[in-house]
């Protein structure tokens, strides 16, 4: 097969996958995010089992659950609440919204009047924003429960995968195959350690900052910051913008506005760009260039998901590519110092006693 038959093939496999993961974006979503519960859960379970005394596996498993799931309903309580809090304070906004609408409207040398909040309001339809609102809402409760579903799945899945291999690979090609698996598991679970931790750094001292400037919500802004960390480059951006635009609304002078923007963008600056890269180390060995491009593909196809995702999923496509000859110097491309899995992240694997005997 000559150079210009493999790249046409290129061409149409990715066509099809990307078609693919569009199409089934729905379920293939909720699998992901239950797929990543799942590694957050088992690796918490055994660092439970590892550095606490006493505590077997059967203990430590069941306590992960409960502190993993736990988590993630408070954080869903907390931001229903905020929310709530929200919408009720906009009536004690709309003088100052109007004002910084005129602001922008004038600055920007648009004709005419300005549009005030109640003209906004009234051009979103409120009759069918509140129809779509509650049809979202009824998407997710029906995603959550599906995500909670894939996931108790995937702990007994998990249990007999090895006995699968052992049935599908021999010999080296079985060693080969369950490294490709450890190396991705470890770099998941390293990518969700490390940005879950700095994440709720950032969302504490962050907290801590909007309180004494006296941001009002300030712990539904902080909580949705540490949403926001998990998608790379463009999430840390966010956060600084919104909380900005939200204190710019709240407060008549530019100075607490000032105090905001600094305070967020200097954590995200600190942790991100100095303490987090420590922290992670070659768990997301991804080109900045990949990252965004990344970003912008799997945002695409799997929207909002898709940008939590992104890092992760690339990492892995990267590790699977590295093992072949034909596809390795695309995961040399995409990854940031051309060793796309190092050596020493994973100890070679060990050749079980089946393996010899089948030799």
């Amino acid at each position: 097969m000559d150079l210009s038959q493999r790249g046409a093939l290129w061409i149409i496999a990715a066509g099809v996958i990307a078609a693919g993961l569009y199409f089934l974006r729905e379920p293939l979503t909720q699998f992901a995010l239950a797929l990543i519960l799942y590694l957050a859960i088992d690796g918490l379970a055994e660092t439970l089992d590892k550095r606490i005394p006493f505590t077997p596996r059967w203990v430590a498993l069941p306590l992960a659950v409960i502190i993993v799931l736990g988590i993630v309903s408070l954080i869903g309580v907390v931001v229903a609440t905020n929310i709530g809090a929200i919408i009720g304070d906009l009536g004690r906004y709309e003088a100052r919204l109007n004002e910084v609408i005129a602001q922008i409207h004038y600055s920007v040398g648009s004709p005419g009047r300005a549009a005030t909040v109640r003209d906004l309001i009234a051009q979103l339809q409120p009759t069918r924003l509140a129809a779509e609102i509650g049809n979202s809402l009824q998407n997710l409760i029906s995603a959550a429960i599906f995500v909670l579903i894939y996931l108790g799945f995937l702990f007994p899945a998990a249990g007999v995968m090895n006995e699968k291999f052992d049935l599908i690979f021999k010999g080296e090609q079985r060693a080969a195959a369950r490294d490709v698996i450890a190396r991705i598991r470890i770099s998941m679970e390293r990518y969700l350690w490390v940005q879950t931790l700095a994440s709720l750094v950032i969302t504490a001292l962050t907290y801590i900052t909007l309180r004494i400037i006296g941001l009002e919500n300030a712990l539904f802004w902080s909580f949705l910051i540490f949403f926001l960390n998990y998608i790379p480059t463009i999430g840390s951006i966010v956060a600084v913008v919104l909380t900005t635009a939200v204190a710019l609304v709240q407060f008549p002078t530019l100075g607490p506005v000032a105090a905001v923007a600094a305070g967020v963008g200097v954590w995200q600056f600190v942790i991100g760009n100095f303490v987090q890269p420590r922290m992670t180390g070659d768990s997301l060995n991804l080109s900045s260039v990949v990252v965004l491009l990344a970003l912008a593909i799997w945002g695409i196809i799997w929207g909002i998901v898709g940008a939590f995702l992104a890092a992760p999923m690339t990492v892995m496509i990267m590790i699977v590519l590295a093992q072949f000859p034909s596809t390795k110097w695309i995961a040399i491309l995409l990854s940031a110092d051309g060793k796309p899995i190092p050596k020493e992240d994973v100890p070679k694997a060990k050749v079980s006693k089946s393996d010899s005997d089948s030799n």
